[in-house]
């Protein structure tokens, strides 16, 4: 692994992009920041850090053997990955919510933003942005969110979960192939907020109703049954989980 360490940057995602396009990058290379000042989320929202409270940082990984049409399997993987880690340090009621976004208890705690480079019908490379909350406790006007330390009561060295979570996603990464995906997506749906549960969403028209979460499809879309219906596919404009 090559770790870059940045005192500040707007993105850890926008300088590992530019690195890349600069030179040849080392496969399996980190950048993490001190201070990112302008993370970026799903679908453009923005990612809130505290500088050293926070992990945010950006992994680099060049790919030989994922189809483009499956590219859903990095995220799936990384997702897993974050998971497994925090079970691994006894954070309690680790879930993924659809997406990545990873969850304690219903707190989320972790986002992911994956970039990946399409050359073909192959993924050439990802660029994945990762944020943390680690030590932080007081999150303003973010009442889903929450932190490794409000979620256990004690304060975690950053270092050591920064390296923890890159080792283990590497591994999950270098581990892929396009025909995996069954096996992935099971251990996926097996850690999926509220999988199988009657939750209440909401349309892109801010029209409530109710469903239950199924699971995914291989293209990464929300397989949800609005109740009394047949299950349908969601991608992510299309739907919002209200919890």
């Amino acid at each position: 692994m090559n770790l870059i360490k940045l005192n500040a940057t707007d993105s850890t995602n926008d300088f590992l992009k530019e690195l890349a396009r600069k030179t040849d990058l080392p496969d399996e290379t980190v950048v993490v920041a001190h201070d990112q000042t302008k993370g970026r989320g799903q679908m453009g929202n923005a990612w809130q850090s505290v500088a050293g409270e926070s992990l945010t940082f950006s992994m680099f990984k060049s790919f030989d053997n994922i189809l483009a049409e499956q590219q859903f399997m990095v995220s799936m993987a990384v997702s897993i990955a974050i998971a497994e880690v925090m079970d691994s340090l006894f954070l309690p009621d680790v879930s993924i919510k659809w997406p990545n976004d990873i969850l304690s208890e219903n707190k989320k705690i972790g986002g992911v933003l994956i970039e990946n480079v399409i050359g073909g019908s192959w993924i050439k490379n990802s660029i994945i942005g990762i944020g943390l909350n680690i030590n932080e406790t007081s999150f303003v006007n973010l009442e889903h969110a929450s932190s490794l330390k409000l979620q256990m009561g004690k304060t975690f060295a950053l270092e050591r979960v920064l390296k923890k979570v890159a080792i283990k996603i590497f591994e999950e990464l270098r581990g892929l192939q396009s025909q995996y995906i069954s096996q992935l997506k099971e251990k996926y749906e097996n850690n999926l907020f509220r999988r199988n549960e009657v939750s209440d969403f909401e349309t892109k028209y801010g029209i409530p109703f109710k469903g239950i979460i199924k699971g995914v499809s291989d293209l990464g879309e929300l397989l949800m049954a609005p109740v009394n219906e047949p299950i349908q596919k969601y991608q992510m404009k299309q739907v919002k989980l209200i919890y």
